[in-house]
This record gives structure tokens, C-alpha cells and sequence, in this order.
């Protein structure tokens, strides 16, 4: 385990996925591929730092391929033994509020994998910030099993119904599988902070 100290910047990506051991299987093998398209991209990985479910899968496919992973791990995970003991950097920080700002200060992009409460709330923040036009880089969704279908009828309907403007639909994009995460990386339109003349609608 290594802290964090003065480097250049390297390339990489925020990875929120889930730590369940029960979801269907096919999450954990999409993770475990993203993990390997990232490294063979040359993409590094932030990501919450767990051992179990995707999460685990996610880094032990990326450590498979070279790829270097970075874990923020709340202490209190870090005492429970959540934390997962072969990554390229782990970083120990005091609450879940802390990780969250970290993952996405230490990369340049979000990437969504289907997953639960704790999942969604990542990524849902990050698209609240990207409105906000305080965060400005892609986010991809990974929508393994059509897992974010609802989710993202639900954010059409939030459109129809004039919470959100239909530029905001231009936040995300979402790809179907792991190997297509590189290509929609490059093709994200871009964004900036004038996003904020149409945060309110």
C-alpha cells in the first residue's frame, strides 16, 4: 500500500461498480473485461478500492493486463478487510464523502457498471456535478444485461416533464459492452462549464 504523492498526470478513469457477490455473473465478467480493455488501452483505473463482486473482478482484470489501479477505500472498509491487497495504490481516506471527491478528481471520466444503491448514488452525483458544469469530463455507462434501461427512461421522462432540458441527455452516452468504453471516451461531446445557462430549466 502506497499514499498519494506528487506525480505527473497519467491517464485514467473513475470505475463505480458494485461489491456483490450474488448479482448474475455476467456483471463480474463485463468488470473483469473492462478491467483488461482499460489496461490495453493504456487507461489507468480509480475505484473504490474493494476486493469482492465487480469491483474486484474490475481490478483483477486490469492487474491481469498490466494496467495500473488505483483503490480510495474509507477506513472502516479498510478494518472490515474489504479492501482488496494487490493493487497498484491504495489510499485509506475518512468517509465515503471524501472517496467520492477523490475518484473523480483523480481521473478524467466516469464509468458506470450496473450496481446498487451506493452505484447509482456515484453516478448520479457525478451527473448532477457534470449539470452544474462543475465536472466536465465523459461519463459512460456500461449497460451490461440492459441493466440502466429504466434508469435512463427515467431520466428521459425527467426531460419530458421539464426538470431537465434535453441537452442534459448529451451527459452521458452508453455502451452496450466493456470493449466499446474506449471509443465512447473519444466520441463524448464536449462539455463545458457554460452548461450552466440551461442547469435550470
Amino acid at each position: 500500500m502506497s499514499t498519494t504523492g506528487s506525480r505527473p498526470h497519467e491517464r485514467a478513469v473513475c470505475v463505480y461498480c458494485a461489491s456483490s457477490r450474488s448479482s448474475h455473473p455476467d456483471y463480474r465478467a463485463a468488470a473483469h473485461r473492462l478491467g483488461k480493455v482499460l489496461a490495453g488501452a493504456g487507461i489507468g483505473i480509480v475505484y473504490g478500492g474493494g476486493a469482492a463482486g465487480s469491483m474486484g473482478a474490475l481490478a483483477d482484470g486490469a492487474l491481469a493486463g498490466g494496467g495500473r489501479v488505483v483503490g480510495i477505500l474509507p477506513r472502516f472498509m479498510a478494518d472490515l478487510e474489504w479492501g482488496h491487497r494487490g493493487l497498484t495504490e491504495l489510499e485509506l481516506v475518512e468517509d465515503l464523502r471524501v472517496r467520492k471527491h477523490l475518484m473523480l478528481t483523480r481521473s478524467d471520466a466516469a464509468i458506470a457498471l450496473p450496481g446498487g444503491s451506493g452505484t447509482l448514488e456515484e453516478l448520479l452525483e457525478a451527473i448532477t456535478l457534470k449539470r452544474l458544469g462543475l465536472y466536465l469530463n465523459p461519463i459512460v455507462l456500461v449497460n451490461t444485461r440492459g441493466f440502466f434501461a429504466p434508469l435512463l427512461a427515467l431520466l428521459e421522462h425527467a426531460v419530458a416533464e421539464r426538470f431537465m432540458d434535453r441537452r442534459h441527455l448529451d451527459m452521458w452516452q452508453v455502451v452496450g459492452e466493456p470493449e466499446d468504453v474506449p471509443g465512447a471516451l473519444a466520441r463524448a461531446p464536449a462539455w463545458t462549464a457554460e452548461a450552466r445557462s440551461f442547469a435550470a430549466v
